[in-house]
């Protein structure tokens, strides 16, 4: 049997909560400031701010750029407080200061940890946090090498009473041994800071090819953000004794890892819980080695922010065999339901489904079915006979493959599509990897695939309309699995095919299917999709993304009419009390000549294009807008530089 997806009793101090706090609109970022990476606590992603309008978008000028190589940030996300910018760089993961209004360097701060930073899994870094308590205020950041900094926010100097000497090593304190210089556990994500908890979670190296079924088990902890003391653990991986720990048959659960929280995290401060969006297990598509449900892999878990205990979970995927972690934020957002005020939680996923959730007591606000899928031929492999599917809202992804999907752009390309595609599975969404054969088929066909769906980035929630909004990808791949070898790893199965081989030992997931460069399923390969959340309906979906160069070009399509396609990628979506505002995914050459990634204003309640400004270089980082002076800015971060743009002084626009 199931174990229920609800925990314990929720304290009568949470239920009083609600009576004596009801559903009320998310503030959003609030007096012009940016404060944590999703702009509030609750991800939203909206500032109430409305210099910037439908009629003066396109006259966004560049106010600034921060363009120094050693320090420029990749993915980050700048914060923004008191008229300062902080953000986290890309060589050794820097933390820095500049001044909001003209991006002039205030300080940097980097930790040299060495050998350990070098030989880190985890490269990436898209943030930092911000705590003050009125009387002093900090910055915390994780370095390569999975260590907490705190920094004085003024000087960037290390706090010396914190952790040691300013630093808390993340690798201690986890319940489980791991090596300091070669343990696979990093983060890429900002920490989240819940009054005076510090919430770190755990991202490791990817899954499709594991050196071994033992890794690190990535569990969640909170610190003192005034000492940096541990206060509390939450095992992902639960424990001999502890909740959940049954659904991992054949002790798996004592070697297994994984399963940690890579993506941000969301809190309710007062519901006085944090929201935990946790990945899959050690082995992305075999999961012959964790028989078993393996909670609390890809489950929203919340927990108690000042205790680390859960009060409910809601788990997504059951024995995940796709790579389908919770990839960002959860979006919470208090919305009206057939009249009756919801305190909700609405998670984005690369399934391209909308799981929306009361996040008082983890019950869905609408239904979700547990719905038989298809087993699969994998020795060893102990398939979930059942996954559960969202009724409400619709999909904002196609999901599993059938013919009609193919590219058709042409007859040429048609047949073409339709040759590659014959030497593959179909199925619906949730067909598991099948071994590969060289007779055929050579792997299951994946719509969404793990690259799919809703990314890192996540959404964004406007709490005046309770309209949410969410960037996705339509990208389709392929999944086999061919037998390791027992040299490399005592992992039975590993992606790949009879042609390509097995996947390296240590590698990622496989690229996208094409024909001739061209993506094998038809366009748009990157939308926009608008939910109202009232009515859990969709307002309005539309292609993000100019035609990509190649797909102009293309000497196939020559004299073809193709409508804007869209983009794949990871794309951020900002709102604000005026505009939905999102950058395009890579480059594109425009009509000038010039070559660059549009940033792109909508009409919130149509998706109507508003307005467009060409920004030099792909976009690898999610805007966030703030205001200095009176003057509005949106900020973001592209290649190696940081871009500030406002409007022209008054008088010269």
């Amino acid at each position: 049997m199931r174990l229920s997806v609800f925990g314990p009793l929720i304290g009568l101090a949470i239920l009083l909560s609600c009576v004596a706090h009801p559903a009320q609109g998310q503030t959003g970022a609030p007096g012009g400031e940016w404060r944590t990476y999703g702009g509030d606590l609750a991800s939203t992603r909206y500032a109430p701010l409305d210099e910037i309008t439908t009629d003066n978008f396109s006259s966004l000028e560049l106010a600034w750029r921060f363009d120094q190589d050693e320090l420029g940030p990749r993915r980050a996300t700048p914060l923004m407080v008191g008229g300062v910018l902080y953000f986290t760089g890309a060589a050794g993961r820097p933390a820095v200061a500049v001044e909001a209004e003209t991006g002039r360097l205030l300080w940097s701060h980097r930790f040299d940890e060495g050998e350990r930073a070098r030989v880190a899994p985890i490269p990436a870094s898209r943030g930092l946090a911000y705590w003050s308590d009125g009387n002093e205020a900090r910055i915390l950041y994780v370095t390569l090498g999975y260590q907490l900094v705190a920094l004085d926010a003024a000087s960037g100097e290390p706090v010396l009473s914190f952790g040691r000497g300013g630093i808390v090593d993340l690798k201690r304190g986890m319940d489980q041994e791991i090596d300091p210089l070669t343990g696979d556990v990093g983060l890429t994500a900002a920490p989240i800071v819940v009054g005076d908890v510090i919430v770190i979670g755990a991202m490791h190296a990817p899954g499709a090819a594991p050196r071994s079924r033992t890794n690190v088990k990535g569990h969640v902890r909170g610190y003192d953000v005034r000492t940096g003391e541990r206060l509390w653990i939450f095992h992902t991986i639960p424990l001999a004794g502890e909740f959940g720990n049954e659904t991992w048959l054949d002790d798996s659960w004592t070697y297994t890892g994984h399963t940690g929280v890579w993506a941000q995290m969301s809190a309710d401060p007062e519901l006085g819980l944090v929201y935990l969006p946790v990945e899959l297990p050690t082995g992305d598509y075999y999961g012959g080695h964790r028989p078993g449900d393996n909670l609390f892999s890809e489950s929203i878990v919340a927990v108690d922010a000042r205790s680390g205990k859960r009060r409910w979970h809601y788990q997504l995927v059951h024995h995940g065999l796709w790579d389908f972690d919770i990839p960002c934020a959860p979006i919470l957002a208090d919305i009206t339901v057939d009249g009756r005020p919801v305190k909700a939680l609405a998670q984005p996923t690369k399934q391209g489904w909308l799981y929306v959730l009361d996040r008082v007591t983890g019950e869905p606000v609408w239904p979700i079915e547990e719905r038989p899928v298809p087993g699969g031929d994998v020795p060893g492999e102990r398939y979930s006979p059942t996954q559960p599917f969202v009724t409400r809202p619709p999909a904002f992804e196609r999901q599993g493959v059938t013919p009609a999907d193919l590219i058709d752009f042409t007859p040429e390309i048609e047949a073409a599509a339709e040759k590659l595609a014959s030497r593959y599975a179909f199925g619906p969404l949730f067909s598991p990897p099948i071994l590969s054969r060289a007779e055929g088929p050579l792997a299951v066909l994946m719509l969404p695939y793990e690259q799919g769906g809703a990314n890192w980035p996540g959404g964004s929630f406007d709490p005046e309309t309770h309209v949410l909004y969410v960037f996705s990808s339509t990208n389709i791949g392929s999944r086999g699995l061919l037998p390791a070898d027992p040299d490399l790893t005592d992992v039975a199965y590993v992606s790949g095919n009879v042609e390509s081989g097995p996947a390296p030992i240590g590698a990622g997931g496989g690229g996208a299917l094409t024909v001739e460069g061209l993506p094998l399923v038809k366009p748009p390969w990157g939308r926009i999709t608008a939910f109202d959340l009232d009515e859990g309906a969709i307002v309005w979906q539309i292609p993000h993304g100019e035609t990509p160069d190649e797909v102009r070009n293309h000497p196939l399509l020559e004299g073809v009419a193709i409508t804007r396609t869209g983009r794949p990628g990871r794309v951020a979506t900002l709102v604000t009390s005026t505009l939905l505002i999102a950058a395009e995914a890579g480059v594109f050459s425009a009509p000038s000549g010039e070559r660059g990634a549009l940033l792109r204003a909508y009409d919130k309640a149509t998706g109507e294009d508003v307005g467009s400004v060409l920004v030099p270089g792909p976009v690898t980082g999610s805007p966030m807008t703030y205001v200095v002076d009176g003057r509005q800015y949106i900020a973001l971060a592209s290649r190696g530089e940081l871009l500030a743009y406002r409007l022209p002084a008054a008088g010269q626009q």
